[in-house]
């Protein structure tokens, strides 16, 4: 299998970003290569403006405020629920792509020793990485403790796992804002952030979800024949920490 022309992250801010590292590091580990590259892109008229100059196939990871607008632009559907997209690949001019935002952190909760299964989430948002955890945590059995911020979690999926309140074992504020940003304080046993800045490190939570993100578009989405060939999130975090 040959790699693509470019791969790299597409969104606004994007320049603390991993994803075009991440891409290096695996890519590295299967044989393949590609040019990283940087899009920023405040709205999909920029974005498009910006792969005018990239010839030939595309893996591209998105973020704000990208994950929704591809949906109608380039006509691909996110999850049902979620109906937002955090990947993005074009091969042979046709876009493909999918969230990998829940499945990611249900992977990075299991590497912190944190399983969903019976475990409660309580968690701030409604956003496309609200609900694509959400989702996740549902499907592997776990409860959520809803919190409204900046909009309320809407209905979908993951309704049967909703409770009132109680004791939680995990809490996440999903209105952090990106880069950093600080979380609003909410009651767990303990706390974890997916935003994260310059300077973060491989043992951060929110480092280790958009590794474990990454490596399940890699799976799901970028080389799906080459699944059983990807590293473990364990060495990709090593790797991070060079």
């Amino acid at each position: 299998m040959n790699g693509p022309a470019y791969w790299g992250i597409a969104g606004y801010p994007i320049t603390h970003s991993l994803t075009p590292r991440l891409f290096t590091i695996v890519g590295a580990e299967l044989g393949l290569e590609a040019k990283s590259v940087f899009l920023e892109a405040e709205s999909m008229d920029e974005f498009e403006a910006n792969l005018q100059n990239l010839q030939g196939d595309v893996w591209l990871s998105c973020t704000a405020p990208l994950k929704h607008s591809p949906q109608a632009r380039l006509r691909v559907s996110g999850p049902e629920g979620v109906n937002a997209i955090n990947q993005l690949r074009r091969l042979n001019g046709e876009w493909s792509g999918t969230s990998t935002d829940g499945v990611g952190f249900v992977a990075a909760c299991r590497h912190i020793g944190v399983e969903p299964n019976g475990s409660t989430l309580r968690m701030r948002g409604g956003g496309s990485a609200a609900r694509a955890i959400a989702a996740a945590w549902a499907a592997e059995g776990g409860s959520i403790i809803a919190v409204e911020g900046r909009r309320p979690l809407v209905s979908g999926p993951w309704d049967s796992a909703i409770i009132g309140d109680g004791e939680a074992d995990l809490a996440i504020d999903l209105d952090a804002a990106a880069g950093g940003g600080e979380s609003t304080s909410l009651s767990a046993k303990q706390q974890v952030s997916i935003s994260y800045g310059k300077g973060a490190t491989a043992d951060e939570f929110a480092v280790i979800m958009v590794a474990a993100q990454h490596l399940e578009a890699w799976k799901r989405l970028y080389a799906p024949s080459l699944a059983d060939q990807l590293p473990s999130l364990g060495w990709t975090l090593s790797q991070l920490s060079q």
